[in-house]
Order: structure tokens, then C-alpha cells, then sequence
């Protein structure tokens, strides 16, 4: 299994526009054979947050109020790849492509593959 993370720094000002890219791409990761873990978004008022330094006085520091994370695992590389082919001819991808390209709902992103480490893989 892994799991790939997507970072997204978003336009505040198109939340609902970010939340329904979002929601439909949930949809379809699990449609073509995925697992979606979720979209995390950030808070809507960072005053609400609680204090990032608790844990670690001196060097723990709040993080951008403008980055949204996705995370999302397929079984094996293959069935990433099936799914990668797949997507492309998918009406509701493409029409979830066009709307992020009408609304410019996140500014850009960054993509990393991780290997899950859970407490019984060790």
C-alpha cells in the first residue's frame, strides 16, 4: 500500500469552490478502486485553533492559514497506474477539471508518495 498526499494552497475567498473539487474527487478516487482518507482544510478563523507550540516549547510554530492536504491509498502501484489511465476518460473528472480551471479555487499544489507505517508493521 501507499498513500499519496496532496497539498494545496487555496484562495480563501473560493472555499466552496475548493470544498466541491474536493468532494467530488473523494468520489471518484474510491470509484476507480482508491481509498480517500479525507480532505483537511484549514480552520475558518485561526483564532479558534488551539496553540501549536505545546508540545514542543521554543521551537513549535503555527503553519500557513491557506493550506488544504488531501490524502488518498491504492493497494499497489498498478492499481494507481489503472486508475491514472482510467480517470482520463471519466465525464465527472473532466468536468471537475473544467470547473477548477473556471475558478482557480487553489493557487497550486504539491504531490509526495508515502509508505504507511502503522503500529503493527514493525
Amino acid at each position: 500500500m501507499f498513500t499519496c498526499l496532496i497539498r494545496y494552497v487555496v484562495d480563501h475567498n473560493k472555499r466552496e469552490e475548493f470544498e466541491k473539487y474536493a468532494c467530488t474527487w473523494m468520489r471518484l478516487i474510491e470509484k476507480y478502486g482508491g481509498i480517500h482518507h479525507g480532505y483537511f482544510l484549514p480552520v475558518k478563523n485561526s483564532n479558534e485553533a488551539p496553540n501549536p507550540s505545546f508540545s514542543f516549547p521554543g521551537i513549535g510554530e503555527n503553519g500557513p492559514s491557506n493550506v488544504a492536504v488531501a490524502l488518498f491509498s491504492f493497494s499497489s502501484l498498478e492499481k494507481y497506474e489503472a486508475y491514472r489511465k482510467e480517470i482520463k476518460n471519466d465525464e465527472e473528472s473532466r468536468s471537475i477539471t473544467a470547473h477548477f480551471k473556471e475558478t482557480q479555487c487553489f493557487v497550486s499544489y504539491e504531490r509526495s508518495f508515502l509508505q504507511p507505517l502503522f503500529p503493527d508493521s514493525k
